[in-house]
């Protein structure tokens, strides 16, 4: 082969080599725009979904808080997020906290009722407890209240010692402040699953019933055994008001007590016996007294109607003018009344009648200074004729002389 051909072949493989790398590069070249494309795409849509992933919904019972870096995000009304669907970003650059707002939630306490068995919870009936078996403080609940009459009567003393009383309790509370309760009320961390609810019960209770414990205590000493024993609603409204004091202005917790409920009370079982037959006592005694002044205010009423009292004590006070006894005597009503009416009517009667007579006496006077003995016959004759008029029978007696004589009786008639 020649030199020429050689060179003419060579021409031709350089041409063919450089063809061959033009569409290896454009293949490259458009692999590497679709992976770019591709790579686009993918970035684009873990964007999206990142971003996605802070959509949280909080439930129409719950308020909630954002937290941006672990500082609450927002200002004012902003810092709470209602019911609905909410997008944040997500974590760790912000944390959603759905504090439950709505829900009230009842909680038991047991820290003042004595020590109960396994059988004594299944049995339906209480168990007698002899005097010899001691409360035992380290198992049996109790609280003190402070000294009144049922200790005096019953214990013999002077009313100066304490009672023990063992009672049960129900506590309602509401979480009212999302921002408060949660900078102020710890709270462990909701793991993965776990309803934030039932963490924040778990966290508070503890703290909830600590604190009601010692408003119990607080309020019982204020109160003695028989008023305790009584279920009175104001024992608690007092450990309500207490406990919500200490809530609200010592720890800023955002909680409010709903109701305070005393679902069971009862003496120490050991004298059961003693308190049970002093209740019934004080209760027939109440009943007694009570009866007494139901027929005390009938019987005032019935005899000076609803001033009686003031009347009764106007009378026996010297320092009240006849002015004020008057006005109160016509107020007067039921049995008063009547007799004072038929006082006034005899008393009008009398005075009527007297000048009657007096003008009757001034008009015979004339003819009693002429003919003194005629005018006495003739007033005689009238007054024996007038009580002949009235009387239903009429008997004239015409005796005789002697001891032996006889009398004549005559029928002149009745009516």
């Amino acid at each position: 082969m020649t030199e020429q051909n050689k060179d003419t072949q060579k021409t031709k493989n350089n041409k063919l080599y450089g063809n061959q790398l033009d569409v290896a590069g454009k293949s490259l070249s458009e692999a590497l725009r679709i992976s770019f494309v591709i790579l686009k795409i993918i970035m684009i849509v873990l964007v999206i979904l990142f971003l996605a992933s802070g959509l949280r919904t909080v439930a129409p019972d719950e308020e909630a808080i954002v937290l941006r870096f672990g500082k609450i995000r927002g200002i004012g009304e902003k810092r709470l997020l209602g019911p609905g669907l909410h997008l944040i970003l997500p974590y760790p650059i912000h944390k959603i906290v759905k504090i439950p707002v709505k829900k009230k939630v009842n909680l038991a306490i047991n820290s003042f009722w004595y020590f109960q068995t396994s059988l004594d919870l299944l049995s339906t009936t209480k168990r007698r407890v002899p005097p010899s078996e001691p409360l035992n403080p380290l198992r049996d609940g109790y609280c003190i209240t402070r000294s009144g009459k049922l200790s005096a009567a019953i214990g013999g003393m002077g009313g100066n010692d304490y009672n023990i009383v063992h009672s049960k309790w129900q506590l309602t509370y509401q979480i009212v402040d999302p921002e408060s309760f949660f900078k102020n009320i710890y709270v462990e961390d909701v793991k993965p699953g776990q309803d934030y609810f039932d963490a924040i019960t778990k966290s508070i209770n503890p703290l909830l019933k600590a604190v009601f414990d010692d408003a119990v205590v607080t309020a019982m000493v204020h109160y003695s055994i028989d008023e305790a024993l009584s279920s009175l609603d104001r024992i608690p409204n007092h450990v309500a008001k207490l406990m919500q004091q200490k809530l609200t202005h010592e720890i800023n917790s955002g909680i409010k007590v709903v109701s305070v409920q005393l679902t069971d009370i009862n003496p120490p079982r050991q004298v059961d016996q003693a308190f049970q037959a002093f209740i019934t006592a004080s209760n027939k005694k109440e009943e007694l007294i009570s009866k007494a002044k139901t027929y005390a205010e009938n019987t005032l009423n019935e005899a000076a109607g609803p001033v009686a009292r003031e009347l009764f004590a106007a009378l026996h006070d010297e320092t009240r003018s006849e002015q004020e006894k008057e006005s109160l005597w016509s107020q007067a009503a039921g049995a008063a009344q009547a007799k004072i009416a038929r006082a006034r009517a005899y008393a009008t009667k009398v005075v009527e009648n007297a000048e009657a007579d007096a003008k009757y006496l001034h008009k015979i006077l004339p003819e009693y200074r002429k003919w003194p003995e005629l005018v006495i016959q003739r007033i005689h004759r009238d007054a024996i004729v007038q009580v002949l008029d009235n009387a239903d029978k009429k008997i004239m007696i015409q005796p005789t002389e002697g001891p032996g004589g006889k009398e004549i009786r005559l029928m002149i008639g009745s009516k």
